[in-house]
């Protein structure tokens, strides 16, 4: 397990470098995206060494608002309003 959540958080560093460094919005937007998805990641590695289900529904809890919130990012680098 220790060579799994090794892995994520170099990934996450790697992530974080391109969301400060990244050259145009949408690089940052699928970095942060992807991000999202590295949080579930750890919440599943967290469920299976605790044997606790909190941490599943938490990583799906934050996978539906990363979801929606780079919906809403991508809408308002497209240009258009949330309403549309």
């Amino acid at each position: 397990m220790s060579v799994f959540i090794a892995l994520l958080i170099f990934c996450t560093f790697l992530c974080l470098y391109r969301v400060g460094k990244g050259p145009t919005a949408p690089d940052r937007t699928v970095a942060i995206d992807i991000l999202g998805t590295l949080v579930v990641g750890f919440a599943a590695i967290f469920s299976i060494i605790t044997k606790k289900d909190i941490y599943m529904n938490i990583g799906i809890s934050w996978a539906l608002l990363s979801f929606i919130g780079t919906l809403a990012l991508a809408k308002y680098l497209e240009g258009r309003g949330f309403d549309e």
